[in-house]
């Protein structure tokens, strides 16, 4: 099986839940377990929300930029890579693993779910013009345990 698409979308809220339904249905088409495509909607949810909150300044009435998703299902692997045009993380990345936040903090859990959800996990910048990158990817397997069909 081999399935890649790649979406453009705006910096508003309303795309979080949009390329999440988008992947969750290619993961039904491609008979995915549940458990395992709950897990990469929730970490793509997670890498989204980071970069509408995080991805760049928007000067009030002006149009926001655009981030973008990319999805590859290559054999019995999903590999996810969300970039922004922010500024990035600072000095090219997070040098030592993503720690979880504290308790009652209303932000700061994201990176640390992904990296709880997902099998690998690279945290970085765009190389030249800047951005961030989280790119992630998950062993699949079919429903109910069983290897995924051919497709």
């Amino acid at each position: 099986m081999s399935i890649w698409w790649s979406l453009h979308l705006r910096r508003e809220a309303a795309s979080v839940p949009l390329a999440r339904r988008i992947l969750l249905g290619t993961m039904e088409s491609a008979g995915v377990d549940p458990d395992i495509s709950y897990d990469l909607c929730v970490a793509l949810s997670e890498a989204c929300a980071n970069a509408v909150e995080h991805g760049g300044a928007v000067a009030p009435g002006a149009t926001p930029e655009a981030y973008r998703v990319t999805a590859y299902l290559e054999g019995e692997t999903c590999r996810i890579e969300v970039a922004d045009a922010g500024p990035g993380f600072p000095s090219g990345g997070p040098c030592r693993p993503v720690l979880p936040a504290r308790a009652e903090a209303e932000h700061g859990r994201g990176l640390c779910l992904i990296q709880e959800l997902a099998d690998h996990v690279h945290i970085g910048n765009k190389p030249g013009r800047g951005g961030a990158v989280v790119c992630f990817d998950k062993t699949l397997k079919g429903k109910q345990g069983t290897p995924l069909p051919v497709v």
